[in-house]
């Protein structure tokens, strides 16, 4: 038997990387698993449907369950609708990861407003549209769990003033009665975008665990 035997989830940006990785884990452990991916690209352009199917069948392969969803966790209304894929599919959510964000670098002094505006909506309005839905059906279960990732970009990189405003999201205080927990983890390996990480963010992720 799995750890997560009977438990379902959600993973949204779990086309790639990090959400791949993690939609794959939870689904080994025998957790029911949606995985949302937009299938945008680093900017959060455009939309492709295959990431998100590739993982599920990948899933499907190693004899786990799970879904695909294409949704944009942005819009307060998809965001909420992925949600409640999961309670429809299978009766119940038990954990939401919230790891989907892209990328719009540029220093302060030169970003447009567009630019700042695109990462706060998918990384930290994105964390508030899955959280808000997620948390509701929780409180009713009571019980569930709620992982937000951020970044070591969070305590500040040049290039990336809306990435690290918008990774500074705790998940709220609030979910924390009625048998909920939440955290935040700020996972220092590469991600799907190794290449673009700050001198400050690479020397970080080389340096030894303290």
């Amino acid at each position: 038997m799995g750890m997560l035997d009977g438990k379902t989830a959600l993973v949204t940006g779990a086309g790639r990387g990090i959400g791949r990785g993690i939609a794959l884990a939870l689904a080994a452990a025998g957790a029911k698993v949606v995985v949302n991916d937009i299938g945008a690209s680093l900017a959060g352009e455009g939309g492709d449907r295959s990431p998100a199917d590739a993982v599920v069948r990948e899933i499907e392969a190693a004899g786990g369950v799970a879904e695909a969803n294409y949704g944009n966790v942005a819009d307060f209304v998809q965001g909420t609708e992925m949600v409640e894929q999961v309670a429809t599919a299978w009766g119940r959510i038990d954990v939401l990861v919230h790891v989907a964000g892209i990328l719009r670098d540029r220093m302060v002094f030169n970003m447009a407003e567009g630019e700042w505006d695109a990462v706060i909506a998918v990384h930290l309005k994105g964390a508030f549209n899955t959280v808000r839905a997620a948390s509701a059906r929780m409180r009713e279960q009571r019980s569930g769990r709620i992982i937000a990732m951020s970044s070591v970009s969070a305590l500040g990189a040049p290039g990336q003033p809306n990435y690290a405003a918008a990774d500074r999201r705790p998940a709220p205080a609030s979910v924390r009665r009625r048998g909920l927990d939440r955290a935040v983890r700020t996972p220092p390996p590469p991600t799907r975008w190794p290449g673009t990480a700050s001198p400050r963010t690479r020397s970080c992720r080389a340096a030894p665990p303290v």
